[in-house]
């Protein structure tokens, strides 16, 4: 069979893809390194355009039927001052969600295959095939040991900041950022997080405590690239700790009430980048094609919204279409990759850090003004 893609990355890039591009008609495979509901490094939570784009494509009440709890106030803390935001009922969502990877993949990966999406894990993508004309035409895959040659009209790669898709098409690098920080993080019960994200920003830290599944508080803490590399040591518990008493001594104190329900994980930091996002059939979505620093705790929304925009393109099947592609992906995350660099610097007094939140702010309700004026997607009835 010739598909109309290949999907390489079956997590919520590339299954949110697969999606909608099924529910058009397309024929689809996904191929993933990974297992099924496997879980992944993330920060969970969801602006209002990732949910406003669950709500639409049907698969928020599996989110919500899996007691993930409805996040209704943001408190952004500042040295001199904590201000907290209602989420007011507004295009048709009333709360925002935090999911676990896990669930949050897998919801997407099941309403894919029940769209027709063919999803084959412990799959790796080695090649990308050209045609004559040096357009990308299918993919060289290793499936349980075995090579197998597929063609399609578009191979996407939504397989992470590593993106062998990206190296493959040789995808040129638009936008470099200049800040990076160092995350430990791990989960919490019993800290009685109420409803709300919580976003603490002082000189040199910044925690997030994010509610999510099975009644835990995802507990995360960030640092400068370079104070991580000199104060971590190696002993990620003991530096988690330190991190966050350096800056949040009443946090630190209420942990003693709390239990952590999993070990400390972390990530050593990463420059942002945006790259080119599609070519000759090819094309990238979520972390393969633009990733900045998740001090700011919006790459989900990133790559939702990516994927919704992806597949329209997909659909149509235009140049032109991959162009509006490229144009409307770089326009809405321009602005957010710059201001999530500034925040990630840490150069920064309080009225600075504030005033960048809003522009965030403003940046983002934007992007949902985006999302709501899109034409409904084109579906098909399955026989």
């Amino acid at each position: 069979m010739r598909y109309d893609a290949v999907i390489a990355g079956a997590r919520c890039a590339g299954a949110a893809t697969a999606l909608l591009i099924a529910r058009a008609g397309g024929r689809v495979l996904v191929l993933d390194q990974g297992a099924y509901g496997s879980d992944t490094l993330s920060t969970h939570a969801l602006m209002r355009g990732a949910v406003v784009q669950l709500q639409r494509w049907g698969v928020l009440p599996a989110i919500e039927a899996a007691n993930t709890p409805p996040i209704r106030t943001t408190t952004f803390s500042y040295t001199d001052r904590d201000i907290t935001v209602a989420i007011e009922p507004k295009h048709g969502v009333s709360a925002l969600y935090a999911p676990r990877r896990a669930l949050l993949d897998r919801v997407l990966a099941d309403a894919a295959v029940a769209a027709g999406v063919d999803i084959r894990y412990h799959s790796a993508v080695e090649e990308v095939a050209y045609d004559a004309h040096g357009r990308a035409c299918g993919v060289v895959a290793r499936e349980n040991g075995t090579i197998q040659r597929i063609a399609a009209d578009l191979v996407v790669g939504a397989d992470g900041r590593h993106s062998t898709i990206a190296r493959r098409v040789g995808a040129a690098t638009l936008r470099e950022a200049r800040h990076a920080t160092g995350v430990l993080y791990t989960y919490w019960t019993g800290l009685d997080e109420g409803d709300g994200y919580y976003w603490g920003y002082r000189q040199g830290v910044s925690v997030g405590l994010i509610p999510t599944n099975d009644g835990a508080t995802c507990l995360f803490v960030s640092v400068p690239w370079a104070r991580f590399q000199n104060e971590l040591q190696g002993a990620a518990p003991a530096a988690y700790h330190r991190f966050i008493r350096s800056g949040f001594p009443a946090i630190d104190r209420r942990l003693r009430a709390g239990r952590p329900t999993e070990a400390v994980r972390g990530f050593a930091g990463q420059l942002g980048y945006i790259r080119q996002g599609s070519g000759p059939g090819w094309a990238l979505v979520g972390d393969a094609g633009y990733f900045k620093d998740p001090l700011t705790a919006h790459g989900i929304t990133d790559a939702l919204r990516d994927a919704e925009l992806l597949a329209r393109a997909a659909i149509r099947g235009t140049a032109d279409a991959f162009a509006e592609y490229e144009n409307l992906r770089l326009d809405l995350s321009s602005r957010l990759f710059e201001v999530t660099d500034q925040i990630a610097s840490f150069a920064w007094t309080d009225d600075e850090v504030q005033a960048l939140h809003r522009a965030l702010s403003a940046e983002m309700t934007r992007e949902v003004r985006t999302l709501v004026g899109l034409e409904p997607m084109p579906t098909v009835a399955r026989v």
